[in-house]
């Protein structure tokens, strides 16, 4: 998954930003939203009164009797049109459908009907002249009356949503936060690590447990922590830690605890000790939460995939004194875990594995190959920065796209000590040889072919020009990667988030745009069943329900319902298929059914 201008937010774990509207990646870029989906739904149910809906719209709809009347001081035009209301073959049949209250269809009459004036001031009037609908049917009890809506409208949700429409949210495509135009993007910049070079999981087990062995061997830490295997994906990306009392958790963009997340060890934390634990809330203030890159004086968000295995190593650790009941410091373990990760990075671990077995443990070379080439045919400037030392590069580089990989890229600067290489200015660039041996010459340029190390963002941009809109950065660390270049130098940036990958797949299944409709019509139904019981509706004959703190009543719903044009008049029509909530949202999206006429 590729997030193009892609602005970080604070706290957000990448599992928990999975997008709620699906987008329909058309010419027109037309966004059709489940959300949207489940509010028409509930307006359209709670007008209905307690008629069933329709699987299919009949022919005989077309026929519908609407009489509008148009009051200008004493002037009254009448106008009438010829429909006709929908029967009860539109409803549909099967034990399943709910009982309807014994109230029979409502039928409209085949001419207009001159009727009596109601005196503003009557129940139900406010002053304004209406056409006033009712119903013989005996009165329904609230709960049935609730019932009925409810079924109704999971009934109409399953039945709305068509197979296939959920498929529209593609995990190969870029998606973009911002507006950006490529046509005036020259230079694209890399990271190498999980940007150019995608590793397979069995990595993250690897350092794991070559971190245990650190912990144990090095730090002297219990043996019965070795009996702990690597738990794969016990964690993701954006998690925090709460560094002194050795829990991990996920703290949204607001800084609140989520509730439900909270582990201590491999057990989770439930939210009543959560709240004793932090005074009574679920906030963590902005003074103990991480700083701008994750790390903070109380509180670390692991914000890059190498820091996975250092969160279940947190874990297990935590695990064995407790469940051992072992007196120890939170802080102590969480310094040691941290220095027992860098050491396999340090100590050349993890270069070595890879190097040994690169078609193990890279993936997707041919897909970086076709994209290096394209953007040189283009005649577009490539540049990589990358923390890695040039031996472990040029490896890795030579596998995915051969020995004139070099070629490709005007600038390639390699252990360049991010993020310090985006926000200081003191170390110089050095150049290195064929050999990776340090130059000592003063560098006045950075020339295609040759290596650089170290140095920082603001010499690189004086011996570039390379500035603003024009340059697009890929990397994968929201912060260490991206935030500076964009905050900062106006740089364009793209976020590789390969978690979204499998977030789109659940974004795309049936089952989740089902459940999600359903979610908001239901939110939908309770709101409106909210504003019923405060400003209550005359269609017909009232029936009181609950007490009277209420302050009002609650009228049931007859089958027509009588509304405002925005010509002035009052027209009735048949809410079955209400043209007012519906008609829009239809002509956006044909795939959920035919148009409606407007009133």
């Amino acid at each position: 998954m590729l997030l193009v201008g892609s602005r970080s937010s604070r706290g957000s774990s990448s599992r928990t930003q999975a997008c709620l509207h699906i987008y329909v990646q058309n010419r027109n870029n037309k966004k059709m939203s489940f959300k949207t989906v489940g509010t028409v739904l509930t307006r359209t149910l709670w007008a209905r009164g307690n008629r069933t809906p329709p699987l299919a719209r009949s022919p005989r709809v077309n026929r519908l009797s609407t009489s509008c009347r148009v009051f200008a001081g004493s002037e009254h035009v009448e106008r009438s049109a010829e429909r006709s209301c929908s029967s009860d073959a539109d409803r549909p049949s099967g034990g399943e459908a709910p009982a309807s209250g014994g109230e029979p269809p409502h039928k409209c009459a085949s001419g207009d009907k001159k009727r009596l004036k109601e005196a503003p001031g009557a129940l139900g009037v406010s002053g304004v002249r209406r056409r006033s609908f009712t119903s013989n049917a005996a009165p329904m009890d609230q709960t049935s009356f609730l019932w009925s809506r409810y079924n109704d409208l999971k009934r109409l949700v399953h039945d709305l949503i068509p197979p296939g429409a959920c498929k529209s949210l593609n995990s190969s495509v870029i998606y973009a936060n911002n507006e950006v135009s490529l046509e005036e993007v020259d230079i694209y910049g890399f990271d190498y690590d999980y940007t150019l070079a995608q590793y397979s999981n069995e990595l993250n087990a690897l350092i794991y447990n070559t971190a245990k062995g650190f912990l144990i061997e090095h730090f002297k830490y219990p043996e019965g922590i070795a009996k702990y295997e690597y738990i794969p994906n016990f964690t993701v990306r954006g998690l925090h830690y709460d560094i002194q009392k050795g829990l991990l958790m996920k703290i949204d963009a607001f800084h609140y605890i989520e509730p439900g997340t909270v582990y201590r060890g491999l057990s989770p934390v439930s939210d009543d000790e959560v709240l004793y634990l932090y005074g009574g809330t679920f906030h963590v203030p902005l003074s103990q939460d991480s700083g701008f890159y994750g790390k903070g004086p109380k509180v670390k968000q692991f914000m890059d995939i190498f820091s996975i295995p250092e969160m279940t190593l947190l874990a297990v650790a935590n695990d064995f004194f407790i469940t051992n009941d072992i007196e120890y410091d939170p802080v102590h373990l969480f310094k040691d875990v941290s220095e027992a990760i860098g050491m396999v990075h340090l100590k050349g671990f993890m270069y070595k594995w890879i190097m040994q077995d690169l078609d193990k443990f890279i993936l997707r070379k041919e897909e970086t190959d076709a994209v290096l080439h394209r953007l040189v045919r283009l005649g577009k400037k490539l540049f990589l920065i990358t923390n890695s030392p040039f031996s472990f590069v040029d490896k890795g580089m030579t596998h995915m796209v051969g020995k004139n990989w070099r070629d490709f890229f005007d600038v390639v600067i390699v252990q360049a000590d991010k993020p310090h290489f985006f926000t200081d200015c003191i170390k110089p660039f050095r150049r290195l040889d064929n050999n990776g041996d340090l130059r000592w010459e003063k560098i006045t340029g950075l020339e295609k072919g040759q290596i650089y190390k170290q140095g920082n963002l603001f010499d690189f941009l004086r011996l570039t020009g390379w500035r603003g809109s024009k340059v697009l950065y890929f990397g994968d660390h929201l912060y260490s990667d991206l935030a500076d270049l964009m905050l900062r130098h106006g740089w364009r940036t793209a976020a590789i988030v390969p978690e979204l990958e499998h977030e789109t797949k659940i974004v795309s299944a049936q089952r989740y745009a089902v459940t999600l409709t359903w979610l908001q019509a239901l939110t939908g139904l309770m709101e409106r069943l909210q504003v019923s019981a405060s400003h209550p509706v005359w269609t017909g004959r009232p029936q009181t329900i609950g007490s009277p703190a209420q302050r009002g009543r609650v009228y049931k719903l007859s089958s027509v319902v009588e509304t405002q044009t925005p010509n002035g008049c009052w027209a009735a029509f048949e809410p079955e298929y209400p043209c007012l909530d519906l008609q829009d949202f239809r002509t956006a999206n044909p795939q959920f059914g035919p148009e409606q006429q407007s009133c």
